[in-house]
């Protein structure tokens, strides 16, 4: 089985340059069509709230409902973008997130000036023990800086798993990719520590550049240290502009030889299955 850990899906297309077909670029009607070109049997859908989607949770909701053996939805709570980003109530807002949407995980943006240190903070510790308490994923996309604040939530919450979107913001080029490369790999120690194998397209100075050999040492170092604790993703439909969502897949599949079968496996589909049947229970 494979699947899909982060895909987004969107009413209407929420980024530039504009695309001739706003209202089905991203639509959940082109994710579907894609897994079933593409062998994908599920795909977890993160949520992002962004710019004419403000209704983003709602939105993938109704789409879990209308394919509940094929999707799951990671809502977007208190993400950089909104109103509520790191102010006061954020466990509550969370709670009534989980009765309001039929969500396995939150997704959580963690805005780049930011040191992480918020997940330390009352609020975030109260954030982060809802989670854990209510048997949610933690789906949340940072950099690389972030990861040394991370660290002290991955190790206090342990019954919570944290899954870290594209490399955790690493890029494999750069006077300190090394350095984030090491940082990350730093986070593997704790068993419940996941990083998303996907973005190709974001670690590479060249985005088109199918299939990214230059980024492919990133990917093995994390692979050494992390293992089964990785998980495919293709970044549909924001992958678009740099490659299909085929060549997403392949971009591990085939490209990365330094991953053994049984690994594979696990990568594609095996880990991320056993993450979602452990979580929240839910009713689609």
């Amino acid at each position: 089985m494979i699947i899909d850990s982060h895909c987004h899906s969107w009413a209407y297309w929420p980024y530039l340059p504009p695309v001739p077909d706003p209202e089905t670029h991203g639509s959940v009607e082109q994710l579907i069509n894609q897994m079933d070109t593409n062998g994908v049997e599920r795909a977890t859908i993160v949520c992002a709230q962004i710019f004419q989607n403000f209704d983003n949770n709602d939105y993938v909701a109704a789409a879990v409902k209308r394919y509940p053996h094929r999707l799951e939805q990671f809502a977007d709570v208190d993400s950089m973008w909104s109103d509520t980003y790191h102010t006061p109530g954020a466990a509550k807002r969370l709670e009534q997130a989980a009765q309001r949407w039929p969500m396995k995980a939150f997704t959580h943006y963690v805005a780049n000036e930011d040191d992480g240190s918020w997940f330390n903070s009352p609020d975030g510790i109260d954030f982060l023990s809802v989670a854990e308490q209510l048997g949610l994923i933690a789906s949340i996309s940072t950099a690389p800086h972030h990861q040394n604040e991370l660290r002290k939530a991955i190790e206090r919450h342990p019954n919570l798993n944290f899954l870290f979107h594209h490399m955790s913001g690493l890029r494999a080029h750069g006077e300190h990719s090394k350095a984030n490369v090491d940082n990350v790999i730093e986070t593997s120690k704790f068993p419940n520590a996941y990083l998303k194998l996907s973005g190709f397209h974001y670690l590479t100075n060249t985005p088109w550049n199918f299939p990214y050999k230059d980024a492919l040492w990133v990917y093995e170092e994390c692979y050494e240290a992390f293992g089964k604790n990785m998980v495919w993703g293709s970044d549909f439909p924001v992958v678009k502009k740099s490659m299909t969502h085929l060549q997403a897949l392949e971009a591990f599949r085939t490209h990365c030889g330094f991953v053994s079968d049984a690994d594979k496996f696990a990568i594609l589909g095996g880990t991320l299955e056993h993450l979602l049947d452990n979580a929240r229970e839910v009713t689609k």
